[in-house]
């Protein structure tokens, strides 16, 4: 049964607060600046308010999730600190003697309670409506920008999973007879998956002569699940969900295993939208939302900064449509006109390559045609042909018996003269030189707060640690700019 929490505690000992939670403490700055029953109203329905125990307040539930973002600890740590931390005691509205809660509340707050609530939107809003409110934001720009978080668990490549299996088998069977090592075949030393996948396939061939040694327990186990894992398809494996996270790129020869934060920021570094998405997806595809959301919070916008990502076809057809100035320089890759199977080959402008469906990266690309002719000049992008032999996803894109498979896109020469022309304006110019801002605030999400790997799996737990980590960034950033007044 839910209860609202009483906004006066009765309690001998409140006047304590006064005395070690100073005025410039950032929890007793918070609390003064956000009226947090805005959680209440959004969460009461979620609660039964006639029947069985009284529930702990949602405000002090989220306040904890809040705590977390801000100091980067776990559920337990934070719980223990709010036993004897008065600061944390202020901003949870509790009484200096009062007991804390079970640190399992907060997995099922997060499971139960926050299920079906927008709560990254929801707080982003909130966090804008203060700032409008107190009159911090004057521009009439967006920076907007992706940062990557890598996905808690599964976060080794298939090749690396293969080496940690067959290395276990192996050890096992040292333990019982070490004149093995001379019969198993030599290790791959390169970084092929194709290599590793007939290493492992050799070695379970030669320990399956000896039958006296898959009868032991040990040796048998760590051979089934190395032979499972080759059973299984490795490649997809590469691109395998972990509750939503897919690898993305960040160079052509750099990748990571999880989740995209694309966001919108204000020149004054508040954050005024931002869309969670899997690591592989496409920068610019996200630019239409991040500006519908920043629009939905009462910001006027005549201006949007970014990186060439951003400067796709579709985006400059957005800003001509809205009035707006679009500071993103063009790439010849990115801005084409139409393009076959175009919702199913990305451009990533880290790596400068396509990814077709499956996840695959382009290997290399090559130009073709002569500049100011006749004929549009093409970049044809080349895939690794092994990898689209065993792709689940072939039919239609792979051709059987093909010994090359690439993507060709056409440059047009003739296309967005007036965004070119805008690209070399005094105004493109200084604009572009806001874009740093939005990079350092990505720092700072992830060196302060936690943002460079998922506290939890999936799209829904990476939505919640956005929710409090953007709001935390938002609502410090606030409080300095008031400050500085």
């Amino acid at each position: 049964m839910l209860v609202q929490q009483q906004k006066l505690i009765l309690s001998p000992y409140m006047e304590i607060y006064n005395i070690v939670v100073p005025k410039d403490n950032l929890l007793r700055q918070i609390n003064e600046l956000v009226d947090f029953s805005f959680i209440y109203d959004e969460l009461k329905d979620k609660y039964c308010h006639d029947n069985g125990r009284n529930a702990v307040c949602p405000v002090r539930l989220f306040k904890y999730l809040l705590l977390k973002a801000i100091f980067d600890i776990s559920d337990v740590d934070v719980v223990e600190r709010s036993k004897y931390d008065m600061s944390f005691k202020y901003f949870l509205d509790m009484a200096p003697e009062e007991d804390v809660i079970d640190p399992s509340l907060l997995t099922k707050f997060r499971r139960m309670r926050l299920k079906d609530v927008n709560l990254l939107d929801m707080l982003i809003d909130k966090t804008v409506s203060i700032a409008l409110k107190n009159n911090i934001i004057k521009s009439k720009s967006i920076i907007v920008d992706a940062t990557h978080t890598r996905a808690r668990y599964n976060q080794k490549s298939p090749r690396e999973i293969l080496q940690e299996r067959s290395k276990k088998l192996r050890k096992s069977i040292y333990k019982i007879d070490e004149s093995m090592k001379e019969k198993f075949p030599a290790k791959n030393k390169e970084d092929d998956l194709k290599k590793e996948i007939e290493y492992c396939t050799n070695l379970l061939s030669v320990v399956k002569k000896h039958e006296n040694l898959i009868h032991h327990p040990k040796v048998s186990e760590n051979l089934n699940y190395l032979e499972e894992t080759l059973q299984d398809d490795i490649e997809h494996l590469a691109i395998a969900e972990e509750n939503d996270a897919k690898i993305g790129h960040k160079t052509a020869d750099t990748s990571f295993f999880g989740f995209k934060t694309h966001l919108a920021m204000t020149e004054e570094r508040i954050v005024v939208a931002a869309t969670i998405t899997s690591g592989e997806k496409n920068d610019g595809k996200e630019l239409k939302s991040l500006y519908e959301k920043s629009k939905k919070s009462g910001l006027e916008i005549d201006t949007i900064i970014g990186d060439s990502a951003y400067s796709e076809k579709g985006n400059i057809q957005l800003a001509e449509e809205n009035d707006l100035k679009l500071v993103s320089k063009l790439n010849p890759s990115v801005t084409q006109g139409f393009r076959r199977k175009e919702n199913e080959f990305q451009f990533n402008k880290d790596a400068g390559m396509y990814i077709c469906k499956a996840g695959h990266m382009a290997i290399r690309k090559a130009r073709q045609g002569k500049k100011n002719v006749s004929k549009n000049q093409v970049d044809t992008y080349y895939f690794d042909v092994e990898k689209c032999k065993i792709c689940p996803f072939k039919d239609g894109c792979y051709k059987e018996g093909s010994k090359t498979k690439t993507y060709s896109v056409s440059i047009k020469s003739d296309i967005h003269k007036a965004q070119i022309e805008f690209q070399n304006s005094e105004y493109f110019k200084e604009k572009s030189k806001e874009r740093y801002k939005i990079e350092a605030k990505n720092s700072e999400l992830k060196h302060r707060h936690g943002y460079d790997i998922a506290s939890s799996s999936g799209l829904f737990g990476m939505n919640l640690q956005a929710a409090a980590a953007l709001f935390t960034v938002n609502i410090k950033r606030i409080i300095k700019l008031i400050g500085e007044k």
